[in-house]
């Protein structure tokens, strides 16, 4: 399985799209905004992370007009809130195979790419 879960209007995960040739290596683009994570792929999610938080974007909007940085979020609040609204899940998420990586820190685009080229040549 090779699959993206990002946003269209989102630059950085554009960028990223772009920069590791995810659509020329044939990963499946799917727009969380248009097709919604559903329960059971977020819980595959985080069967393969180890938790929500992992999952989970601190720098979504809605976190700080909600007040959610002054809560004590568990890890059932963060599935709902992602489950809830898009903006809550970390992006991009990128399935290889049966890896999951999200977001898109320095250290995670670096893990991806040695994925990638493990990948292909293997």
């Amino acid at each position: 399985m090779k699959t993206v879960y990002h946003l269209t209007q989102c630059g950085t995960c554009q960028r990223i799209i772009r920069d590791l040739k995810l659509v020329e290596r044939g990963f499946e683009l799917r727009d969380i905004k248009l097709q919604p994570i559903q329960p059971a792929e977020l819980d595959q999610f985080r069967e393969k992370t180890g938790s929500y938080d992992s999952l989970f974007s601190r720098r979504a909007i809605k976190y700080k007009t909600l007040g959610l940085k002054n809560q004590i979020l568990k890890d059932e609040d963060l599935r709902a809130l992602i489950l809830e609204d898009y903006t809550f899940l970390k992006r991009p998420v990128i399935i290889i195979g049966d890896e999951v990586f999200a977001g898109n820190e320095q250290k995670t685009l670096e893990r991806i790419a040695v994925r990638l080229q493990s990948k292909e040549s293997a």
